[in-house]
């Protein structure tokens, strides 16, 4: 058995992380000591760590069985939830399953049962009708965003799952919105209730309207990210055939972007993060599905190329920047005779007249064939760019490391040089392909 960490400090500071907020301190004390917590919290606020701290101190090393089950919306949070378990270095197995992989995979996976199970409510309902690991020592439940859940119809699988739990001691609910309807299913009685939303947060979000003089907005978009520089961000959609159409315009205008959408396959939806999350992709061009439960760094600007349907999505997409202490500004672009939505109002009109300075596209992201399974680790992956590959450690950029591959940014200019070099080298004992994504 891996060594087990539980203690709050020394997860902490594997995590670098030195201080708390004042929700996640409340929202330590109260899971730790009541048996039903609703949390509601403002995305970007840290409540994934605010219910793992205090729920992994429970946790028995001699267990052999899943003993937290925690349920979310997408798969990009279950990832983003498992990748931050794994972190935190608590010596725990933690696993993630969603659909839109192969269940082999699935089963490969929890065939040694993790301590921690993570996943989407189709998935784990499909776990569950097959008994493919005991539910008898299941004593922590959480549903995570779950208003999320509920509206992209979750329900029926919910209610099927926790009709099978007979053992909660523990459960603990969050949302990023106000009012969410609990159904009697969840069982959640007297539950004690932490509410950050209320907080009026002294906003640092600038909002502007961009006005496009014809219809087409594509022309005011690019003159926008022109007038932007290199800074990234996030288009928002509402439509995927928008997403296609802006794509392939700032394809022709050589500005270097991801897309991100539902009807993506998972694994591609993942590398458009990555590419975006190391520098390759300036832009990530986004439906709805990017306004939360994704894991990309504070951004500046969200541009609205889209007006969203409704109010909800309006804060959600918003949210994503000017979050925590930083500013950030959420552009509307707007046809001149079109009007907006009432939820939008006091809007000061931007003018973007003004190109600033932008610099050719730096990074390029390569793919390599080995992973943690065949025990790589990022140090490993560092030796082999800096010793085979003769780069500098300016020349390395950020290093995502996953199961089976890892992604490595590196400068444009070198890429299909390091390729050339390192494709078909030795990782570890495994010969490894190095491709650029």
């Amino acid at each position: 058995m891996a060594n087990i960490i539980k203690d709050q400090q020394d997860i902490l500071a594997k995590l670098n992380i030195h201080t708390l907020n004042p929700m996640q301190e409340e929202a330590i004390s109260v899971i730790e000591t009541t048996t039903n917590t609703i949390l509601l919290s403002p995305t970007g606020t840290g409540k994934t760590l605010a219910f793992l701290l205090p729920t992994i101190k429970t946790l028995d090393p001699d267990c052999k069985d899943v003993q937290i089950l925690i349920l979310v919306p997408s798969r990009e949070l279950a990832i983003q939830i498992e990748q931050v378990v794994r972190n935190m270095g608590t010596g725990f197995k933690v696993n993630a399953v969603y659909g839109g992989r192969p269940m082999s995979k699935d089963k490969i996976e929890i065939k040694h049962v993790p301590a921690i199970l993570i996943g989407t409510p189709g998935r784990i309902a499909d776990h569950f009708s097959n008994d493919r690991f005991s539910r008898d020592s299941i004593k922590t439940l959480i549903l995570d965003e779950f208003d999320k859940s509920l509206e992209v119809g979750f329900e029926s699988e919910m209610r099927h799952i926790i009709g099978q739990l007979p053992r909660i001691n523990k459960r603990v609910l969050t949302s990023a919105t106000q009012g969410v309807k609990i159904p009697g299913f969840v069982r959640l009685d007297q539950p004690t209730t932490i509410n950050y939303l209320k907080e009026k947060v002294v906003s640092k979000l600038e909002m502007r309207t961009v006005i496009s003089p014809v219809k087409n907005k594509l022309q005011t978009l690019l003159d926008l990210i022109d007038h932007l520089g290199d800074r990234s961000g996030i288009v928002f959609c509402n439509l995927r055939d928008s997403i296609d159409q802006v794509s392939r315009f700032l394809d022709k205008n050589k500005i270097s972007h991801s897309c991100f959408s539902g009807g993506m396959e998972q694994k591609d939806r993942e590398r458009s993060l990555i590419k975006f999350r190391n520098g390759t992709s300036q832009i990530l061009i986004a439906t709805d599905l990017a306004s939360r439960g994704i894991d990309i760094p504070e951004l500046k600007f969200i541009i609205h190329y889209e007006v969203p349907r409704a109010k909800e999505e309006f804060i959600h997409r918003n949210g994503r920047t000017a979050r925590v202490d930083a500013k950030g500004t959420a552009y509307v672009l707007k046809w001149k005779d079109a009007s907006l939505p009432e939820f939008i109002k006091n809007t000061k009109v931007k003018n973007i007249s003004q190109k600033a300075v932008r610099k050719p596209q730096f990074w390029e992201t390569l793919f390599i064939s080995g992973g943690r399974k065949d025990k790589i680790s990022k140090g490993d992956i560092a030796g082999l760019f800096f010793k085979q590959g003769n780069i500098t450690k300016d020349q390395l950029g950020n290093i995502e490391l996953k199961q089976d591959c890892a992604f490595v940014a590196v400068p444009k200019t070198i890429a299909n040089e390091l390729v050339e070099k390192l494709n078909n080298t030795r990782l570890k004992k495994k010969k490894v392909r190095v491709t650029v994504l």
